[in-house]
């Protein structure tokens, strides 16, 4: 773990997550974008989590309900004491996700393997394509979940409306954030109505924080310098968005496990909700 950063607990490298492999207290768990990577190889023994249905209301388009997250930990063995080890591709765009919603339904024991799937295997780590060993259910008890780690268009709005303190981080590509996309190419038929950004969002893409060679996450002075300089400091709440809150994810884990920012808050609707609803305002 590392022991660099204000939550050290958060964040493992992949030496730790190698000596660690045969612990039956800890549990890997693969959280990708590309749905079949899995399949493909995976860390020995990790469990995979589809973050479309497993991570999220398929119906209500809303993060996972408590009793859904019971469930998910339960089906996978995780009791309150196991500690779980997520990564995954884009340098754990998604892991983040799950580690942000994990965190706010009260379980402590959980980090991110630093520079994700990528990272493991240009060291050439040991990797599998045999699914996990069944794993007996195990009854989990979650709280009820922390909404204080979490933004909804109503709160930014009233942010927005109060011309309160709080700074807002746009976390895509420049070119999302000026307008001229709508989303990634690979991504179109997500996109939303609109493009542009929220009113008075900085733009500080997320991969600014990760090192370009291997995708680990940089030091927490070059992280506090890169914010700082954009005015996200750690005396004022922070919103941080994207398209829908998986890189945003990544952002509010740098600002709030590695920084230690007390007040960070993901608003996981991210642009198309906010760029398609009727009446909020943008600009390009």
């Amino acid at each position: 773990m590392s022991t660099a950063i204000a939550h050290p607990y958060s964040l493992v490298d992949t030496a730790w997550v190698e000596a660690n492999l045969s612990d039956p207290q800890v549990k890997l768990v693969q959280v990708d974008e590309y749905l079949d990577a899995y399949e493909a190889w995976h860390l020995p023994g990790a469990a995979n989590w589809d973050w479309t249905s497993h991570l999220n209301d398929t119906v209500t388009r809303n993060m996972l309900n408590k009793d859904g997250f019971q469930r998910l930990m339960s089906e996978c063995g995780i009791t309150r004491r196991t500690r779980v080890v997520l990564y995954g591709d884009n340098n754990n765009w998604f892991a983040a996700y799950a580690f942000w919603l994990m965190t706010m339904y009260g379980h402590g024991r959980v980090s991110l393997m630093d520079g994700g799937s990528a990272r493991w295997a240009a060291e050439g780590k040991p990797r599998s394509n045999e699914p996990p060993a069944a794993t007996r259910l195990r009854p989990y008890r979650a709280r009820t979940p922390d909404l204080t780690q979490r933004a909804t268009s109503y709160y930014v709005l009233d942010a927005l409306r109060e011309k309160s303190r709080i700074g807002i981080v746009d976390v895509r590509s420049p070119e999302e954030y000026s307008g001229d996309v709508i989303a990634p190419a690979h991504l179109e038929q997500e996109g939303a109505q609109r493009g542009g950004h929220i009113p008075g969002a900085v733009s500080v893409p997320w991969d600014m924080a990760t090192d370009s060679t291997d995708g680990t996450i940089k030091s927490a002075p070059e992280l506090s310098d890169l914010y700082g300089s954009m005015g996200i400091t750690a005396d004022a709440e922070t919103i941080v968005y994207c398209r829908i809150g998986e890189r945003a994810a990544h952002t509010w884990f740098v600002l709030s496990q590695v920084l230690g920012y007390p007040k960070v808050r993901n608003y996981d609707g991210s642009w198309v909700e906010w760029g398609s609803m009727v009446g909020v305002p943008i600009e390009r």
